[in-house]
């Protein structure tokens, strides 16, 4: 082999590693996201207010890991409900929530609650779980003060850099002047 061969092989096999080295780097972590149940134990429970804000958590923080760079694995709703085995079951089954999600292609997902204690504040709760293992990565809490939908972005935004320091910490929190989306 010559000289002017050799080097051009080793550049080759240079740039084949590089590519290699660069695409392991830059691979998105998946995750798949639950509908958040609403876990309302206030006296007048369930209002359409209410169940309004629990669904559209959702959609918040998958806008919020996405913004950040990670990948969003959509859940069929009906396999969600037929795994689901009544109210909290998917929350206390990690196991569970841990299948559903590997067979969409997540690498993980998050299982949420909305619990209202109160008229005054309320607790964005998570679950993340490693989905080829089934175990727990981290339970989450996060209050949330009065039903205000720039208050419910800021908890889910802080529920976003709580996941993200467990995950890839990437996520940067957006300044507070920022308008609530929908």
């Amino acid at each position: 082999m010559t000289t002017k061969a050799f080097k051009r092989l080793n550049i080759l096999l240079g740039t084949l590693c590089l590519l290699s080295f660069s695409s392991t780097l830059y691979a998105q972590t998946s995750i798949a996201i639950l509908d958040f149940e609403l876990s309302d134990v206030t006296l007048a429970p369930n209002i359409p207010t209410e169940i309004n804000r629990t669904a559209s958590i959702k959609g918040m923080l998958e806008g919020e890991l996405k913004r950040a760079g990670y990948k969003i694995i959509e859940i069929n709703s009906t396999a969600q409900i037929e795994a689901n085995g009544g109210f909290g079951y998917l929350f206390n089954h990690n196991d569970v929530a841990a299948d559903l999600a590997k067979k969409s292609g997540a690498d993980y997902v998050l299982v949420g609650r909305l619990h209202k204690p109160s008229y005054l504040f309320a607790y964005l709760m998570g679950h993340l779980i490693k989905t080829d293992t089934g175990g727990l990565i981290e339970n989450y809490i996060v209050e949330t003060k009065g039903s205000d939908k720039k208050l419910t972005l800021k908890a889910v935004e802080t529920l976003a850099s709580k996941l993200d320091n467990n995950l890839d910490k990437i996520y940067i929190t957006p300044p507070p002047s920022r308008t609530v989306r929908h």
